[in-house]
């Protein structure tokens, strides 16, 4: 089993969807000037969009890489603007360490132009549909529960 990371970032109306996607890039790359951050910055018009979409809302934003997997979601409203829920604090870890890729949730109707969109700038970034994406974490966490399931009387004893 994977070690998953959330993180949750206030978004519109607390910041603008752009500079929200900015902030994700800063948490990824923690601060470095790489090949990676110029990638996930050339997407950010795209990224903008989805967020602008409220489809992190629900679906997250999926990272892997050769360590653990790293799920962000967005707040919107007056959950952004008040931010109890959100937690944009650094990763204890490099979250895109070896092959790494980046999967953004997206309306289903717009999911061939902005996987079109993505394509031109990077092959780690792509789009999936974020209803199909919601009901796979749903299934995970749902097996993740059942896995951490304690058997009482086994562990009380007689």
């Amino acid at each position: 089993m994977s070690t998953v990371v959330r993180r949750t970032f206030k978004s519109t109306p607390a910041r603008p969807a752009s500079t929200t996607w900015r902030q994700i890039v800063e948490l990824l790359t923690q601060g470095r000037d790489s090949t990676a951050r110029k990638e996930l910055l050339a997407v950010e018009g795209v990224a903008a969009s989805i967020i602008t979409d409220k489809a992190p809302q629900h679906a997250a934003v999926v990272v892997t890489c050769d360590g653990p997997r790293t799920r962000i979601y967005c707040i919107y409203d007056d959950a952004a603007i008040e931010g109890d829920d959100a937690n944009e604090d650094a990763l204890g870890y490099d979250p895109l360490k070896g092959d790494w890729a980046v999967s953004l949730p997206c309306e289903a109707e717009d999911l061939a132009w902005v996987q079109n969109a993505l394509k031109q700038h990077s092959s780690r970034i792509t789009a999936r549909d974020k209803v199909e994406a919601s009901s796979t974490t749903q299934k995970s966490e749902a097996s993740a529960a059942a896995a951490l399931e304690i058997d009482l009387k086994g562990f009380l004893g007689p």
